[in-house]
């Protein structure tokens, strides 16, 4: 596997852990999210804690429910 094919994989994972976490929040909205965090993170030279550096960083730029979301 590719870094880029794995990079695409770590991103659908940490997406898809989020929304289920996060389900009242709209999915491209999770999406985006983890796709800027990967982009903000995408050049680290130690890549073992990617995926979980992502998912937090995901987490902060994501509304909270009292700022929105859609159960809010």
């Amino acid at each position: 596997m590719t870094e880029s094919e794995e990079d695409a994989q770590t991103i659908r994972l940490v997406a898809e852990r989020l929304m289920k976490t996060h389900p009242h929040l709209d999915g491209g909205l999770v999406r985006g999210s983890v796709q800027t965090a990967y982009e903000e993170l995408r050049y680290a030279r130690v890549r073992t804690y990617l995926p979980v550096l992502m998912e937090r960083r995901a987490k902060d730029l994501l509304p909270s429910r009292e700022q929105g979301g859609r159960d809010a």
